[in-house]
């Protein structure tokens, strides 16, 4: 019978993978492919077309309740290694709850630090945001996605798609 994915029942947020960095709230890198239109003898019209293991921009975004002293010190002009741990609890019909772990380390380099505002009895709505670098993603102690942009590396379910661009670019 088919499991149920349900939900991130919680998670961390991690600095150097041993600073826990408190209440916050992430939003994960996207992988927007970059494209290109073919269009051309043999082709009926055109078509955009995908190049494999590139990708646009890659952002990440912490978004605090307050203006905390971890929020002031991922603005450092620097490489940050952010993990986030959590757990995804499923619904096996024949078996009940299942707790399953998720992973995503990102390495990346701060691009805003909104600071946020200040209101009575409110949240600050401080935020970080950063350019990703590299980015893993582990499900169930799997390495489901792996992608590093500067050594052209692009794995998904353990196929590394752009090793042989690498052989051909003699990397």
């Amino acid at each position: 019978m088919k499991k149920i994915d349900q939900i991130l029942s919680n998670f961390t947020a991690w600095e150097d993978a041993v600073n826990w960095m408190g209440v916050v709230d992430v939003e994960l890198p996207n992988f927007e492919a970059l494209t290109e239109t073919l269009k051309g003898a043999g082709i009926a019209g055109e078509s955009t077309t995908p190049v494999i293991g590139h990708f646009g921009s890659q952002t990440t975004k912490l978004n605090w309740q307050t203006l905390s002293p971890d929020a002031t010190k991922l603005a450092e002009p620097k490489v940050h290694a952010l993990d986030f741990r959590g757990n995804q609890q499923i619904f096996d019909p024949l078996n009940g709850y299942i707790n399953q772990e998720v992973v995503v380390k990102t390495r990346c380099v701060p691009t805003n630090f909104s600071p946020g505002k200040f209101a009575v009895s409110a949240a600050t709505e401080t935020a970080n945001e950063f350019e990703v670098h590299y980015v893993k993603i582990m499900i169930g102690g799997k390495t489901t996605i792996e992608f590093d942009k500067f050594n052209f590396v692009y794995i998904v379910n353990g196929k590394d798609y752009l090793e042989e661009v690498r052989k051909n670019l003699g990397l």
